[in-house]
């Protein structure tokens, strides 16, 4: 009976600890990329989209268990917000940090295997790709950069997650990357920068407590309220010039939606301590980012 209860703590920390909200989001995302591409094409090669999932949730999987093993220390002391805080799925079911080391090589080798059995549907870009969501997902953690430690996470989770995520589906999807990807992901990528500005504030305090010196832990309250308000206007400007310059018309409209969620946000941060308001214009930015993309 023991066992058994050994194998289902493991499983539900395994399953935690992996984000699968987050797995969820990457995936939209990863379809975002897609959907720029069938309108940039008007065609896209399925197969390939099929191909390009496994190999990226595995990868994503992978840079969610190493921050977990990261961030053991400081996510015994948080406390954690639906959005903030980690899974928690170690200190709940009482299992040892090196599940989340184990857990991190272990969903590694099975990406790494995914790319070598659907190689041929990947080409070399779309694996340099993933070879970079890798790499820089690790180190947003994990030494010898741990940028997430010295004031730089916000800015590699956003380039990463904002950026590079769905220029992957774009590559996946064409074969090639193309400005016109990196155009059209540029206005999330300035959301979700704020969405982790807002999420590394709940956890300031057990963060600064181990020595995560996030800029929510560098910063004041006051100066960091000016960088969310100066970025959120750049969240508003760039579908506008976008939209009026080197993308079609209805991507400008993403900025009318999102604007007073921007708003809302920038109202809240550092007031509150949830970042409902940040995670909300990230989800909303990029459902309408796909609808007017849809619209082309």
């Amino acid at each position: 009976m023991q066992e058994g209860n050994r194998v289902t703590g493991t499983l539900r920390a395994l399953w935690g600890m992996a984000r699968p909200t987050q797995l969820l989001l990457i995936f939209g995302v990863y379809g975002f990329g897609a959907v720029v591409a069938h309108a940039v094409h008007q065609t896209v090669d399925w197969t390939a989209l099929r191909a390009g999932i496994p190999p990226l949730l595995l990868v994503a999987a992978s840079v969610h268990y190493a921050n977990e093993y990261a961030d053991y220390e400081t996510d015994a002391l948080t406390d954690r917000t639906p959005f903030s805080g980690g899974s928690g799925a170690l200190h709940a079911t009482g299992l040892p940090r090196r599940l989340a080391a184990q857990a991190t090589v272990g969903a590694f080798v099975a990406a790494v295997l995914a790319v070598v059995l659907l190689y041929e549907r990947l080409s070399p870009t779309v694996v340099a790709l993933l070879a970079v969501i890798l790499v820089f997902g690790w180190q947003y953690s994990l030494p010898p950069l741990a940028l997430a430690w010295n004031g730089w996470g916000e800015l590699d989770n956003a380039l990463l997650g904002g950026l590079v995520l769905p220029v992957y589906g774009y590559t996946v999807a064409t074969g090639s990357v193309s400005a016109t990807a990196v155009a059209a992901s540029l206005p999330f990528t300035v959301v979700v920068f704020l969405n982790l500005l807002d999420t590394t504030w709940p956890d300031r305090t057990a963060d600064a407590a181990v020595g995560k010196y996030t800029l929510a832990t560098r910063w004041d309250a006051g100066r960091l309220r000016q960088l969310y308000a100066g970025v959120a206007v750049v969240a508003v400007a760039s579908p506008v010039a976008l939209g009026a310059t080197v993308l079609p018309d209805p991507i400008s409209v993403t900025a009318l939606v999102a604007t007073p969620f921007l708003a809302w946000g920038t109202l809240w941060y550092t007031r509150r301590r949830s970042p409902l308001p940040t995670v909300a214009t990230m989800l909303v930015v990029l459902v309408v980012q796909i609808l007017a993309w849809l619209l082309v």
